[in-house]
C-alpha cells in the first residue's frame, strides 16, 4: 500500500501561501505540518477533516467504554434482544 506523503512547510508559508495551504488541506483531507526554525510548530487541517477526526476519536472512546463494561460483567444482548428492547422503548414514548 502506498503511504501518503506528509506535507511539511515553514510557518511563513501560512502568511505567504495561505490559499495553497487551504487548497491542499481541503483537497487531500490531510494535515499540513508547519515548522518554525526547523522544528514542528503547528498543524493545519480542514474543518471537515477535523470533525471526522473528532468523530473517530469519540467512536474509539465509546468502544473502549463498552469493552471495559463487558470486562466488568455488563449484560450483553443479542441483536434480537436489542431490537425488542428498542421496540419496547419506542412504544413507551
Amino acid at each position: 500500500m502506498k503511504q501518503a506523503r506528509q506535507m511539511i512547510r515553514p510557518v511563513s508559508d501560512l502568511r505567504n501561501n495561505f490559499a495553497d495551504i487551504s487548497r491542499t488541506v481541503h483537497e487531500t483531507q490531510k494535515p499540513v505540518f508547519l515548522t518554525k526554525n526547523g522544528f514542528g510548530d503547528m498543524v493545519v487541517l480542514s474543518m471537515e477533516a477535523y470533525e471526522n477526526m473528532q468523530l473517530e476519536s469519540e467512536i474509539y472512546y465509546k468502544l473502549q467504554e463498552a469493552e471495559r463494561a463487558e470486562e466488568n460483567g455488563a449484560k450483553r444482548y443479542t441483536l434480537a434482544e436489542a431490537r425488542e428492547k428498542t421496540r419496547q422503548a419506542i412504544e413507551n414514548v
